[in-house]
């Protein structure tokens, strides 16, 4: 009787179960011109600056073990007086097209990326001393919203003053771009440049020192490779940085003073020779602005 009993409310609770999986998730329109961040840090930092105008906070229904997390929330949203939602977790889901959300979603107007000119305005205090030690990362053709989030969250961790991206065939400032750079895309400002070329040659005459990367040092002709353990950081640098599949142009090549290789610690085999881009740039970026470290203390 009681295995019998059993099967009848397992029976229940299938039958149950498809008919919410039937139910149809309820669509939410947008507000024009917005878009979707999601994820816990890029929220949470998305509400607590002033850089994206704020339209509805999205949470998940009963969400447990981060009922003190969505509680904080919900004091951040009121500060700023962005209404609060509650939603089931498929209605989020489709919300931001199944991404990893954390059970937090955002209505907001996108980030876009700064003018050259804008980052040139004399409001920088003695930042363009030639004493000062700055460093700047630009991307030559980024395309993968993962790598360039990774790439904006390790030059903001380490110490980079400023991201300047190529605006032609690079990947925009989405939300998946904020959700792999785990927030820093909302306090991090990035330039773009229609003219990369140009404006390397210019931050030259200014003297700047231009130092590519490249993963083939036999593949570079006409500039000098050294490995990135032998850099010795003097003066302002830009570090410039190529496709994930490509590398850096033969033009934009040709612009750099050096460049730069990560030595590989063992004999690798054909196919597995290079890292990925955002992990390169991690490295290359520590061994530089490391010794930042070491002349302050």
């Amino acid at each position: 009787a009681n295995r019998e009993l059993w099967r009848s409310r397992e029976g229940d609770f299938s039958r149950a179960r498809k008919r919410l999986e039937r139910k149809p998730v309820s669509i939410i329109e947008r507000t024009e011109g917005s878009e979707i961040v999601f994820g816990i840090a890029p929220c949470s930092l998305a509400l607590s600056q002033s850089r994206r105008d704020l339209f509805r906070l999205f949470l998940k229904q009963g969400s447990g073990s981060r009922q003190l997390v969505m509680s904080e929330f919900i004091l951040q949203a009121t500060a700023r007086g962005v209404p609060v939602h509650r939603l089931r977790r498929r209605e989020l889901d489709a919300l931001c097209r199944g991404r990893v959300h954390q059970g937090v979603c955002l209505e907001a107007t996108p980030l876009r990326f700064k003018s050259l000119e804008e980052a040139e305005k004399p409001d920088l205090g003695d930042e363009e001393s030639p004493n000062r030690q700055l460093i700047w990362l630009v991307l030559e053709q980024i395309q993968d919203p993962m790598n360039l989030g990774a790439l904006l969250r390790s030059a903001y961790f380490l110490g980079v003053d400023r991201v300047v991206t190529s605006r032609r065939n690079s990947c925009p400032l989405t939300p998946t771009v904020s959700k792999a750079s785990s927030g820093a895309m909302e306090v991090f400002d990035v330039y773009s440049t229609d003219d990369l070329q140009s404006f390397l040659k210019a931050k030259t005459a200014e003297g700047w020192e231009v130092v590519g990367t490249v993963s083939k040092p036999e593949d570079v002709e006409n500039v000098p490779v050294i490995s990135c353990l032998e850099f010795r950081w003097t003066k302002p640098t830009i570090i410039v940085i190529g496709s994930e599949g490509d590398g850096l142009s033969l033009e934009t090549q040709l612009l750099c003073h050096r460049m730069l290789a990560i030595p590989p610690g063992r004999a690798l085999h054909p196919g597995i020779e290079s890292l990925n881009v955002s992990v390169a740039t991690g490295i290359i970026l520590h061994s530089i602005c490391s010794q930042k470290l070491r002349h302050s203390d």
